[in-house]
């Protein structure tokens, strides 16, 4: 009992991950717009962008620094402290804490951030592009994975068709009523079945291979492609997917042209930033500093009578004289003597810098032109896109019903030859030529029906509904 339960139990495990390796098309797009590189580059350089958002937006923070220094001063130097010069060795050490904020600046740090904004928002909308293009080719990359997988299929049905016409040959030439070249014939189509399905079987493997390429998927996970009913695969009406009309809405809803008009707006907006820029700016600014000196002194007329006076002490006799000096101690010098403070307004005038304002002014406006020619190009690449899809679906579906009528063709005369060879009135060639015409009509058909599907849900995305399976 417990050998069949632990059997049980693997058995249950193996058709469980089976069932979890098999891969439908959602399942892959989904995938693909998670761990696709170019999608994942896209999101990167949102993410930049937003980061470039946060630094303009602080640009209306106030400004607060501090910095501090200390070292030794040697040979003829100033004093820190008296702002003299002397020849003494003196250690000394700063503090300084500034301040400031711009009141106004002709809207320069406005625009900046409003165009910062609208950039970050058109980059967010190209990775809904590069997610359409990953979605695109996936399911461009599935749909011929599942297309040279029915080729394989009815490659694979051929050999088992022909296999089965020469046991009954075979039979016949066994009771004398067939020659045995007929018998030959058939082994040699059967051995020519058995290419072809090789051929379409390592044709389905690349596929594949190419196909978990576009998911960024590692090669050795087991992957099998979900074969859906193709004959439930929801396709519109030509009727529904007018050029003109599919072009309108994709104008208003493809992540491409949204991204176009909001790149447009953040170059207005870098046009108006740049040009206020070249104005004057008001800011105002404040400063708390302080120093400390070793050899600042105080002068001072009381002393204690039992103070001895020597230079490393605290108190000092000045030469000539009964002045009496005091050294103040380290804080009272940063906290009191020498702490200074500073509050005022300063006005910026551009005047000459090099011509690095105004050219940063004529570049945004060429940046807002080439933008505007951009979208311009993009809107029309989108239209001929457009146009050539429906166009490429008008033929698509004509092909489809071709080989559709070409099928029903060749499958009447092939029942017809089978029943005349079957008499021995139909020679072997010419049964195995009308047999590889119905052979090629079905491929043909199964290809016509994948591609006239594949152009109909372009178009289906360009109108902007979610392409289904």
């Amino acid at each position: 009992m417990r050998i069949l339960l632990l059997l049980f139990i693997i058995f249950f495990c193996i058709k469980n991950v089976q069932a979890q390796d098999t891969w439908d098309l959602q399942r892959c797009v989904d995938y693909a717009m998670k761990n696709n590189v170019s999608v994942q580059q896209a999101d990167i350089q949102a993410r930049i962008t937003t980061l470039q958002t946060k630094l303009s937006r602080a640009q209306v923070i106030p400004t607060l620094n501090f910095n501090t220094q200390a070292g030794y001063q040697l040979g003829r130097n100033i004093d820190p402290t008296t702002n003299q010069f002397t020849n003494q060795k003196i250690f000394f050490q700063t503090y300084n804490v500034q301040a400031g904020v711009t009141l106004f600046n002709f809207f320069n740090i406005k625009n900046n951030i409003l165009a910062s904004e609208k950039s970050e928002e058109a980059y967010k909308l190209s990775v809904g592009k590069a997610r359409n293009d990953i979605a695109l080719n996936v399911a461009a990359a599935y749909l011929q994975t599942l297309l040279s997988v029915e080729q394989a299929n009815i490659a694979k049905v051929q050999i088992n068709q022909t296999t089965a016409q020469l046991d009954n040959t075979r039979k016949l030439v066994n009771a004398g009523s067939m020659p045995e070249l007929n018998a030959a014939q058939l082994e040699a189509q059967i051995a020519t079945d058995s290419s072809t399905y090789i051929t379409a079987t390592g044709t389905a493997d690349q596929n594949k291979i190419q196909l978990i390429a576009l998911l960024n998927l590692d090669e050795a996970t087991p992957f099998n492609v979900s074969t859906p009913d193709v004959d439930k695969i929801p396709v519109p009406q030509l009727s529904e997917l007018e050029p003109s009309y599919v072009y309108k809405l994709a104008i208003a809803n493809q992540p491409q042209q949204q991204s176009d008009s909001m790149f447009i707006v953040a170059n207005e907006y870098a046009v108006k930033s740049t040009r206020s820029a070249m104005y004057p700016s008001l800011s105002v600014f404040g400063q708390l500093s302080t120093n400390y000196g070793s050899t600042y002194r105080e002068y001072s007329s009381q002393f204690a009578a039992d103070t001895v006076f020597t230079n490393g002490g605290d108190y000092f006799i000045l030469p000539g004289g009964n002045t009496i000096v005091k050294k103040p101690s380290y804080l009272r010098q940063i906290a009191n003597d020498n702490f200074n403070q500073a509050v005022g307004l300063q006005l910026n005038i551009p005047i000459f810098n090099g011509r690095q304002l105004r050219n940063n002014y004529e570049r945004a406006q060429l940046n807002l032109e080439n933008s505007k020619l951009q979208s311009r190009a993009n809107n029309l690449t989108l239209q001929q896109n457009i146009y050539t899809a429906y166009s490429n679906s008008v033929s698509a579906l004509a092909k489809y019903n071709a080989s559709t009528k070409a099928v029903q063709t060749q499958q009447y005369a092939y029942d017809l030859a089978t029943k005349r060879y079957e008499i021995g009135i139909l020679s072997t060639i010419d049964y195995i030529n009308i047999q590889t015409n119905l052979f090629t009509a079905k491929i043909n058909q199964v290809s016509a029906k994948y591609d006239y599907i594949f152009k109909m849900k372009v178009l289906e995305f360009y109108k902007g509904e979610t392409v289904q399976f």
